[in-house]
This record gives structure tokens, sequence and C-alpha cells, in this order.
């Protein structure tokens, strides 16, 4: 992919920016499914609107993520996830590689943001995360990404690294939902997610989905750029669990609730073992979770021979009998095949 260019994924037609340029205009409720997602309580009321504005003048001097960068994004200034007023994004389209209860018959709406505040040594979307690939997009025409993906078919909106750019997904969602966007939201995050941020998203946001990536201080202090990992993330998964509590599933897709994904890396330096026990002592034993096993080296990850490698069968096969003996019972590979 080429520096910024907007890719379409999946069954969607191929759209260049003017095609999304004309989505904002007209009515796009022709074909509208029937899902009711919570977040039109919100516009009801009228309160979507003004949380959209209160996240917006949160950018000023930004506190949006644990970073806390204080830089101005509102003014276009870039912050430590290195994106501005605008939210980038990548590729959006449907995506048949989630988890079964997201992506059912006709995929999960998968929409990827440039820029992160994390950045993993390893990270295997670098060129998104890292290196920003993607077009800025205003509210209107982020709106327009939304709703192609709901005319696609879609059973919900994936935002894929969100955790920077809250306040532009909620003047979207403002710009669409006149226009009949309707889908579900699914927050599809890296855990390191800020407590003022979550809280603008509560009654937003149907299913959350953060990766709880590290329970060893020293681990993510290694691996990545954010501060106080552990800590920020708990915090993170607690209001996440408060707001919709562990995942509902009907008809074989999420409806509502969280569904926690852990990547066991090799060595342990995840330090699996303590991310399971917060997760059923601290949650519930009924949180849906996903142990990937898909760990492989990328970027940067050559630089440290420990995580040089992808892992072993045995290590995988440790961390699903930990979850066994917490008592964790529901997702991958509880309830469904990897």
């Amino acid at each position: 992919m080429e520096p910024g260019s907007l890719t379409v994924t999946g069954r969607c037609p191929i759209l260049g920016l003017s095609a999304v340029d004309r989505q904002g205009g007209g009515d796009d409720r022709i074909g509208t499914p029937a899902t009711y997602p919570a977040y039109m309580a919100l516009w009801e009321a009228g309160e979507l609107a003004s949380r959209a504005r209160r996240a917006a003048e949160g950018m000023v001097a930004c506190t949006m993520c644990p970073r806390a960068c204080r830089r101005n994004r509102l003014a276009g200034e870039a912050g430590e996830c290195g994106v501005g007023r605008h939210a980038l994004v990548s590729s959006f389209g449907p995506h048949h590689g989630e988890e079964r209860v997201l992506r059912g018959t006709h995929g999960s709406g998968t929409v990827f943001f440039g820029g992160c505040n994390l950045r993993c040594v390893f990270c295997q979307n670098y060129t998104i995360s890292h290196w920003r690939q993607g077009l800025a997009l205003d509210a209107r025409r982020l709106a327009g990404v939304f709703l192609s993906v709901q005319r696609a078919g879609c059973h919900n909106v994936n935002l894929v690294t969100p955790s920077h750019v809250v306040p532009q997904i909620l003047e979207a969602l403002v710009e669409g939902i006149p226009r009949g966007l309707r889908l579900p939201l699914v927050y599809n995050s890296s855990g390191y997610d800020a407590l003022p941020a979550l809280r603008l998203l509560d009654g937003v946001v149907d299913i959350y989905m953060p990766d709880l990536k590290f329970s060893d201080p020293e681990s993510a202090a290694r691996y990545t750029e954010a501060p106080r990992y552990w800590t920020v993330a708990r915090t993170a998964l607690r209001e996440m669990h408060r707001q919709v509590g562990p995942l509902r599933v009907e008809d074989g897709l999420a409806r509502r609730g969280v569904l926690i994904r852990h990547l066991v890396m090799p060595g342990g330096v995840a330090g699996t073992r303590r991310v399971l026990e917060f997760i059923a002592r601290d949650l519930s034993p009924d949180s849906w979770v996903n142990l990937m096993a898909q760990y492989r080296p990328a970027l940067r990850a050559w630089d440290y021979p420990e995580i040089a490698r992808p892992i072993t069968e045995a290590e995988y096969r440790k961390a699903v009998a930990e979850a066994e003996r917490l008592g964790i019972h529901r997702g991958v590979p509880f309830d469904e095949p990897s």
C-alpha cells in the first residue's frame, strides 16, 4: 500500500476517495438492517452530539488516551499517536478472519485506523500503526466509511485501533445516524485506553474487544511505548466490563459485552497466567476469551532474541490449561475451533 492510500477490502467495491466524498450527501437508509445499536438511545436524547463536542474539546490539550500528550490536536498538531485533527483510515470492508461471533455470515466491517498509542516492537500492522499509512478523513467522510460497510451487509462496524480517535468516531456517528447508520460498534483496542474516553463511550459501544497484552510491567516497558500498561489496561477493562458485562451471543452473533483477546508470546513474556487470573477473578470466569496463537516476529522483534520466534505448541497448550484451571470456559478455543 502506498503512503496516503485508502484500501477497501473484502466484498466492498473498490472506492476512490471521490466515492467516499460522494457518501457525504443523500440518504443511505435504503436496505438498513434492523439492528438497533446502543448509541441510538443517546442520539434520540440529544446526548450523543454533546459527547462528541466534549470529546473534541479534550483534544485541545489532548488527554484522549493514557499518554496524555497535551498536544493541540484540534488545531491539527500531531499527538504522540501520530494523528492530528482527523482520523487516518488505512482500509475498510468486510473481514472474514475475525472471531466467528463477529464475522457471522457476511463479515465484520473492519475500519483500520492509522497511528497508535502503544507502538509494539513486534507490531504486525506496522505500516498502519507505526508508518500511519492512510488518508485523513473528516467526520462526514468517516461516516461514509461506516455506511459503506453497512451497505456491504456487515454485521457490525469494527473499529480497529480506535483509542486515539474516540472524538472523531463520535463525530462520525453524529454525521452517520441521520443518513441511516444502524450497525453496532465493536471497539477493537489494545486495552491501553483512557478512562475519560471510555466514559464518553458508555452507551455508545455495544461490544468491547480489548487485547490484554502484558501483565508484566517490565515486558510492557521493553516491547511497547506505553507507560504503566498493566495498570491502565486493568482499569480500562474493568470499565468496559462495567458498561456492557460479559459477551452475550444470540443466534451465533455477538450482541453486547466484552470479548477479550490475549496473544500468547514466546517464553511467557506476556505474563499469560497473571492476565488470565485477572480476567477470572476481577472480571468474570464467564468472560469470552480468545487465546491467540498467531504470534510471529515482525518489525523490530528480531532485535529481541527472546521474542524472535513463533510460540511452540507446548507454550500454547500451557496457556489453554491455565485458562481451564481458572474456570474460563467461553471463547477460543473453548467454544469454537481456532
